[in-house]
């Protein structure tokens, strides 16, 4: 198997991962999934305009903190969350694509969803480079009042 393939094979894996993990049951297997697949001195870049996050316990950090909320809101009222990831075909070696898409929805039926496309890059079937782009938000922000 050559190289863009197994990278290939490595990203169908975290992808399939990330989507089967449950916010609401744990936000535990996101970090177990952090350990996984990404390197000890991984390099994070979150968006254009943001410092990168540099080594997995600092990306860990990050999102626990970004993903401890999510669960509570899923867990005690009754948030559900969905994630889907589509990749992104590419010819020139740049490491592997995909796509995003995370919908939130609140018992009221309110909706906001996000999208982001990630290019990550491998060393040694772990990803070493991960920056997320071409961020866009559908709807309006989900408040206190959008939960019964």
């Amino acid at each position: 198997m050559n190289l863009a393939a197994s990278e290939h094979q490595d990203d169908q894996l975290l992808n399939a991962a990330i989507t089967r993990a449950n916010i609401k049951e744990s936000f535990e297997s996101y970090l177990e999934i952090v350990d996984a697949f990404y390197s000890d001195d991984v390099e994070v870049i979150l968006g254009e305009d943001t410092e990168p996050v540099r080594g997995r316990d600092d990306v860990r950090a990050h999102l626990a903190n970004f993903l401890v909320p999510i669960h509570v809101m899923a867990e005690v009222g009754g948030l559900s969350v969905s994630i889907r990831s589509t990749a992104i075909p590419v010819t020139d070696g740049a490491g592997t694509h995909s796509r995003w898409e995370a919908t939130f929805r609140a018992s009221s039926g309110a909706t906001r969803a996000f999208g982001w496309s990630v290019q990550r890059r491998w060393r040694d079937s772990r990803v070493n480079y991960e920056r997320h782009y071409d961020h866009q938000v559908d709807g309006p922000p989900i408040s206190f009042d959008s939960f019964d």
